[in-house]
Parts: C-alpha cells; structure tokens; sequence
C-alpha cells in the first residue's frame, strides 16, 4: 500500500495537536463543541468547518467510488470527519496514495 507523505505529517501534526489540546482541557469534546455553538460568531465557524466537511463527504465518496471502493470503506472516513473535521479527508487522501498518472486512469489529467 502506498501513503501520501505529506497528508500523513499534517495529519500526524493535526492529530497531535488535537490530543494534546484536549488532554490539558477540563471538558469534554462534546461540551466543547456545545460552548462553540452557543455564540454566533463561533457558530458561524463551527458552520462553516460542517459545510466544508461535508463537501469532503461527497468528494471521497465520488473518488471511491471511481476506485471501486463501497460505502462500508467510507464509513470511518465519514465518522473521522463527523468528530474531527480534517482528520477524515487527511487520512483518506493518506491510504489513497499518490496521484495516478493519466495513462493508469484513462484520464488525460
């Protein structure tokens, strides 16, 4: 199996940071994201993470499905996404490995 690099050293960061962030913390991730949620000025960024988590959603969706990959694949993907927002797509983009060339796809890009 082939990793992307560089989607693994932002990931292996992001996550890092996530966990180190949430150990020193004295609530949970849930009453966290209920605080975010309780202003409208955070909302509207808790908002807009969701719409572009979701827009991820579809996008792996789509490039699985191209692979030939089911929704049972996805699945883990989706939950990352749903808690972490970046770490579903950085780990996706991780095992699915480098970019094809357009001769292995029969794409010309």
């Amino acid at each position: 199996m082939r990793v992307s690099v560089f989607p693994l050293l932002i990931l292996g960061l992001f996550m890092g940071f996530t966990f180190w962030a949430m150990a020193g913390t004295e609530q949970s991730l849930l009453a966290f994201g209920v605080e975010l949620m309780s202003s409208p000025d955070t909302a509207q960024v808790v908002i807009d993470l969701y719409i572009l988590a979701a827009m991820a959603c579809v996008w792996m969706y789509q490039d699985a499905k191209g692979r030939g990959k089911g929704l049972g694949y996805l699945l883990p993907f989706f939950i990352l996404t749903a808690v972490f927002v970046s770490a579903g797509p950085l780990l996706y983009l991780v095992l699915r490995g480098g970019r094809e060339t357009g001769a292995a796809t029969g794409r010309p890009f």
